[in-house]
């Protein structure tokens, strides 16, 4: 259906089939009709869904879009600072064009790179994004295709790469038609979410070539710097070459012919070093890994929880080795697992891994959202906050963590169906039940104003203690980029020294030295050659004198050695 009218499609190789139609305009309405039904589905490969993704599909050209960022060369991911952020909640209004505002606070705050939560179209006007289901149109309620281009051209004015989240490893259930197009799902495989995407059995091929026209659609007609993969270790696929070493090999592709650095990050719990060493070396290529071990590290040791998978993380030992080494469990035993889990990653630099205090999932998942804001007291933030910033590795910063925001981020959607919603509270129930929360303290993810409560509020900076906090962050952030030894990512060049007892905690990044104070009393930190010593940055009051740095509780100090 082409607005009123009918057209008929005919066959050709390949399973596909085509029909040319003549229009004066763009912007034009249309659907197909499968198989003599009268039920009108929409464009799997749909730019536009204005009507929602069980509505008609809506024919879209960006190829006369104002771009202005012809000068914008790109950046590196080594040596960037990285921050997630929900489109939907991260301003009041919820929209690319809102977000367009407040890019001059994340470039002053020293934010290279925004990664965007999946921005394709997904059922309802609110949710997280990773049950979405038309992976090439741009979710409406944010503004759509042009308001996304606006948005990535804006954060180019201002020095700023854009990320975008794609979820490939599966679609969500609520107006996924793509099963109805050809094999594009497996029962060769399983994942969490059903039957996998069909990456490796007959007929696969044009599945493989429907992923990456859409990685290529990110790139060059929306001008994205970078991939965030969600999940890679459910994208099934025993193919000699891999679905992820082809689209490493298409980002390569792509740099190329852009003129600009071009990265993917892949999310996965595998602690796989495959995943991330080059193509030429027998890996996957992908340029970097989300690094749950470092986040669990940190959480554990800031609140000393010990509930689920934080059960063996926790001491100063397990810190040193996060800080050190990434992995965690590195082949050792998983207490969580019941196993041993992962493989030492040799050879590769801090750059290679992607690492948080706090992102969408470590936050969202709790039964409440509580943001570490409501876990920890202010000067264990600012330990938290100096760790990541001046680690070997590539620190990415949660919407609201810089002034340590008291919005919780909860988990919410908009299904309309009432099964799929109460299927959704059940799952979320039976989820938290690993860490002891209550199904009762569970907020509904279907109330509006579960995403209401979860919207940042813009006045906190401007207030205390958050303002402070926020110059914190600044300031970390801009030594981050001042010293070369923070920005170095030789992991065989950090050293730690600890004492899990007293919970101090020493990192040494060449010339500087990050002193840490865990304990809610004063300590002595052994530190040969403190006296010789300039503090840097503190957020308490340290002494230093011979080879002893005094802390005051909770507190940290940056140190430099002449």
């Amino acid at each position: 259906m082409v607005d009123s009218t009918r057209v008929a499609m005919r066959s050709q190789e390949g399973g596909w089939w085509w029909a040319e139609v003549r229009g004066e305009h763009l912007d034009t309405d249309y659907a197909f009709l499968l198989d003599g039904s009268d039920e009108e589905i929409p464009d799997p490969r749909s730019r536009h869904q204005p009507h929602g993704v069980h509505g008609r599909s809506r024919t879209v050209d960006l190829s006369g879009f104002p771009w202005t960022d012809r000068g914008w060369r790109g950046i590196p991911l080594a040596g960037s600072v990285l921050y997630e952020l929900h489109v939907g909640t991260f301003t009041p209004e919820g929209t690319f064009d809102a977000a367009i505002g407040k890019l001059a606070h994340l470039a002053d705050l020293g934010v290279d790179a925004v990664e965007l939560l999946p921005c394709n179209a997904f059922p309802g006007e609110r949710g997280w994004g990773y049950d979405g289901v038309g992976l090439y149109a741009v979710h409406e309620p944010y503004g759509g295709p042009s308001a996304l281009a606006r948005l990535v051209n804006a954060a180019h004015a201002y020095d700023i790469a854009v990320v975008m989240d794609v979820v490939y490893n599966h679609l969500g259930p609520d107006g996924n038609y793509l099963e109805r197009f050809g094999p594009y799902f497996t029962s060769t495989h399983a994942t969490p979410w059903g039957p996998a995407v069909n990456l490796d059995a007959p007929l696969s091929d044009e599945v493989r070539a429907f992923l990456l026209d859409n990685l290529r659609m990110w790139v060059l007609d929306y001008h994205v710097d970078g991939i965030r993969l969600d999940a890679v270790h459910a994208l099934r696929d025993d193919r000699a070459v891999h679905i992820l070493e082809e689209l490493a090999t298409e980002v390569e592709v792509l740099s190329a012919h852009v003129g600009k650095p071009l990265f993917l990050i892949a999310e996965t719990e595998a602690n796989n070093p495959l995943l991330i060493r080059a193509r030429e070396a027998g890996g996957f290529g992908q340029d970097a890994q989300w690094c749950d071990d470092v986040h669990h590290a940190l959480h554990a040791a800031l609140t000393g929880e010990r509930q689920g998978y934080y059960c063996d993380f926790g001491s100063m030992a397990t810190l040193a080795k996060s800080m050190t080494n990434a992995y965690v469990h590195d082949g050792s035993w998983s207490t969580f697992r019941g196993r041993s889990h992962g493989r030492r990653p040799h050879g590769l630099p801090g750059s290679r891994f992607v690492t948080f205090l706090q992102n969408h999932d470590q936050v969202g998942n709790r039964a409440q959202g509580d943001r570490l804001s409501q876990l920890v007291s202010p000067g264990l933030l600012r330990v938290g906050a100096a760790l990541l910033l001046t680690s070997p590795f590539v620190p990415m910063l949660f919407m609201g963590e810089e002034w340590g925001a008291r919005t919780p981020w909860q988990f919410f959607s908009s299904f309309a169906s009432d099964e799929l919603a109460e299927a959704v509270r059940a799952g979320r129930s039976a989820e938290f039940a690993a860490f002891g929360w209550e199904p009762g303290d569970i907020p509904d993810p279907q109330d509006p104003e579960t995403a209401r409560r979860s919207t940042l509020d813009w006045s906190e900076p401007e207030r205390e203690p958050q303002a402070s906090l926020l110059a914190w962050y600044r300031w970390l952030i801009r030594l981050r980029k001042a010293w070369p030894e923070l920005n170095d990512g030789r992991r065989d060049l950090v050293r730690c020294a600890y004492d899990d007892g007293a919970r101090w905690f020493v990192m040494h990044r060449g010339r500087i030295s990050v002193a840490c104070n865990f304990a809610d009393t004063m300590l002595d930190v052994p530190m040969p050659g403190a006296q010789d010593c300039d503090v840097l940055l503190a957020s308490g009051d340290p002494t230093v004198g011979g080879s002893v740095v005094t802390l005051g509780p909770e507190s940290v100090a940056l140190l430099v050695r002449p």
